[in-house]
C-alpha cells in the first residue's frame, strides 16, 4: 500500500477564512478550480476541468465528510479514465496567528497504471502549489 501525501502548510489567516475560500464557490475560481455547482454538503458531486483552454483532466468529486472549520473530505477521480477513486482530506487547525492546513491525499496508487499525470509525484508537486502558493497568497494578499 501506498503512503498517501501529506502536505502542511501554515497559512497567516483565520480558520473561519481559510474554511470560507475551501467552501464557498465564488472563492474557490480565485485560487482553486471553478466547479460552478459547489456547495459544502455530504453526498453532493461535481465535475470540473483544470484551468485553461485543454480540459484535459474530467474530474469528479463526491463530498464525504463537512466539519464546518475543521474538516472537508472528499472522493476525487477521473471518469474518463478510471472508476477508481482517491480521497482528498482538508484537516483545520488553529497556530499562533494564522491556521495549520493539512492536506492528504490517499489511494493514488489505484491511478498507478494510468501514466506520468497520475503519479504520486505529480499529485505532490500540485497540492504543494495550490496550498503553498495559490492558497496561501490568496488568503494572505
Amino acid at each position: 500500500m501506498e503512503t498517501p501525501i501529506v502536505i502542511r502548510k501554515k497559512i497567516n489567516a483565520s480558520i473561519e477564512k481559510v474554511w470560507k475560500a475551501l467552501t464557498d464557490k465564488d472563492e474557490l475560481p480565485l485560487w482553486y478550480f471553478a466547479i460552478k455547482d459547489f456547495e459544502a454538503e455530504a453526498g453532493k458531486s461535481f465535475d470540473f476541468y483544470e484551468p485553461g483552454e485543454e480540459k484535459k483532466y474530467l474530474h469528479r468529486i463526491e463530498i464525504l465528510k463537512v466539519v464546518p472549520n475543521q474538516k472537508l473530505k472528499y472522493s476525487w477521480f477521473y471518469p474518463s479514465f478510471s472508476e477508481e477513486k482517491t480521497i482528498v482530506t482538508w484537516n483545520l487547525e488553529s497556530d499562533v496567528d494564522g491556521t495549520l492546513v493539512v492536506l492528504t491525499h490517499e489511494g493514488l496508487e489505484k491511478l498507478k497504471d494510468l501514466g506520468d499525470g497520475f503519479s504520486s509525484e505529480n499529485f505532490t508537486q500540485g497540492w504543494n502549489e495550490i496550498l503553498g502558493q495559490s492558497l496561501k497568497l490568496y488568503l494572505e494578499k
